[in-house]
């Protein structure tokens, strides 16, 4: 993979940059019993609890339909519960369970220090750019293209 091959194009090192630490974070999780998707939804319901089917799938970035088949799997594992929203009958608000917050919370010092480990040839500096780099990325594909 020379200048001109596909290393040098980033949104494809982002890819594989991802698929290999999911895989890292993956392996981290299974003695929890989750998944990647599982304990990105878990944190995401924490941070926001009660928001909607809609809204946490447009976070994970997956359609709603795949949104409710996971968050069905973590409900029958008793770690998230579905409610009617109190002024939108069409509206489920999702909220974490006792047990999936002590879920969340037993894997998250797991995650953190696989994480840490996975960026322990960086310099501090070199970690706080690629954050900086990677939150700026996020937040121009989000925004409407101008022209």
């Amino acid at each position: 993979m020379g200048e001109q091959g596909h290393g040098r194009v980033l949104s494809f090192l982002v890819r594989h940059t991802w698929l290999a630490m999911r895989a890292a974070i993956g392996a981290e999780l299974e003695e929890f019993g989750l998944t990647v998707p599982q304990f990105a939804t878990l944190m995401i319901i924490r941070e926001s609890p009660g928001m909607s089917v809609a809204q946490l799938a447009r976070s994970v970035g997956s359609t709603r339909q795949a949104a409710n088949e996971m968050l069905a799997a973590l409900e029958r594992d008793g770690l998230i519960t579905r409610s009617p929203h109190p002024t939108d009958r069409r509206t489920h608000q999702v909220h974490l369970t006792g047990p999936g917050g002590t879920r969340y919370e037993n894997a998250l010092p797991a995650v953190l220090r696989r994480e840490a480990e996975l960026v322990a040839g960086l310099t501090p500096e070199e970690r706080e750019a690629a954050f900086t780099w990677m939150s700026s990325v996020s937040t121009a594909c989000q925004a409407p293209p101008e022209n």
